[in-house]
């Protein structure tokens, strides 16, 4: 057992649940990862044997075909699935997100309707709220839905949808004139159903295809365009517009959690990978982990893992016990996505010139770190979060 990274005052069955995941990382994404990634193929096999483990289920609580699991669970495996291949923690990312904004703010009728099948893996979902035009700008959303009986019609366009392509239920922010005084109260968030696949999916909604990226191959990141697309009212999350942003917020914030995991995983790889080759490579006669300088790396990596780990953790339990964490989240995300950018680029100088190689897995972690200082919100949207957070709670009085 690693002594990195460990998380005291786990049960013993999410004990066995990281276990189980650990080897199965091992075992199933880390030997194929490097070859899937520089193909950007969609990793079927992989995902498969995550819907036979129960994971795409592992939060939805019992009575909807879930494992009922808590968000510390589940970020604990993203770090193990993160550790693999960043690619495939990205598959159950969003649908994370859309189960927990259908627990938490659905319907009855939606759960019911949903969750079953998304504990199964079968429906599999989405979450869109960026545009082409904005990202955290949320007041500025342009995409619309205008009521049309009990009907609405939505037009707009979307952007940057992990799963656009493979997933089948979108959770969409958009804006409806409800004649609200605050840009916020217009914001509605819909549970769009559609089918998997590209070009024009259903009427009025079209899925161009995949966005090329630098990094995060193989998972599709897409857009969405909707022209004159018709969606019941029936279909608003919670049954009452004028409640996205609220609903979006609370998804984000766990999704901040999430991303902090990733990044500790992805950190927790490269110092693996580092510390393993500097003992196995050699100059000046000795291996160059006994090198000060290589050493004193070693140090400083660890050091940032173990920091990043506990802050998400912190993070995932304030959030389990019904406390907020934005303020948390947000520093766990920063400092974790932060380090990550950091902790493997010196993994990436340690192996010198081979780390340029794409035979070379931490060549894949260059381009793979970069996205989580953009994702859910870069560092300094974080910042700014965190610093309204302690400038209330340490209002001057």
């Amino acid at each position: 057992m690693a002594r990195l990274a460990q998380t005291a005052g786990l049960t013993d069955v999410q004990e066995e649940i990281i276990s189980t995941v650990r080897t199965f990382v091992d075992k199933e994404i880390i030997p194929h990862a490097t070859a899937l990634e520089h193909e950007d193929a969609y990793p079927q096999d992989i995902v498969d044997g995550m819907k036979e483990m129960g994971l795409f289920g592992l939060t939805i609580p019992e009575e909807y075909g879930g494992l009922g699991e808590s968000l510390l669970t589940y970020a604990l495996v993203v770090e193990q699935i993160a550790r693999g291949w960043m690619s495939v923690s990205g598959v159950i990312n969003t649908h994370f997100i859309v189960a927990y904004m259908l627990m938490h703010h659905g319907t009855e009728e939606q759960k019911q309707k949903y969750l079953p099948q998304m504990a199964l893996g079968e429906t599999r979902g989405a979450f869109s709220m960026s545009e082409p035009d904005l990202g955290s700008d949320v007041a500025a959303i342009k995409t619309r839905a205008k009521q049309d009986g009990d009907d609405y019609v939505i037009d707009g366009a979307k952007m940057w949808l992990t799963n656009g392509g493979s997933s089948n239920l979108i959770a969409l922010l958009v804006k409806t004139d409800l004649g609200q005084p605050k840009p916020y109260q217009n914001l509605t968030t819909f549970l769009v159903e559609k089918p998997s696949g590209f070009g024009e999916v259903v009427p009025g909604l079209t899925i161009p295809g995949k966005i090329d990226k630098m990094g995060y191959k193989g998972v599709d990141t897409t857009e969405a365009v909707f022209d004159g697309f018709r969606i019941p009212g029936s279909q608003i999350l919670g049954g009452e517009a004028g409640k996205g942003f609220s609903h979006m917020m609370d998804g984000v914030e766990v999704g901040r959690v999430n991303v902090a995991a990733r990044a500790c995983g992805i950190s927790i790889r490269a110092f693996e990978l580092a510390v393993e080759y500097a003992q196995q490579r050699a100059t000046f006669g000795k291996p160059i982990a006994e090198h000060q300088a290589i050493a004193f790396k070693l140090a400083e990596m660890g050091t940032k893992v173990e920091a990043a780990h506990l802050m998400m953790v912190n993070a995932a339990r304030l959030k389990d016990r019904g406390e907020r964490n934005d303020v948390e989240a947000g520093m766990a995300k920063l400092l974790a996505s932060e380090y990550c950018a950091e902790v493997t680029q010196e993994a990436f100088r340690i192996h010198g010139g081979y780390g340029y190689s794409k035979e070379y897995e931490i060549e894949r972690l260059m381009r793979e770190a970069p996205f989580l200082l953009i994702g859910e919100g870069t560092s300094e949207i974080q910042k700014t979060i965190i610093s309204r957070g302690l400038l209330k709670e340490y209002k001057s009085r």
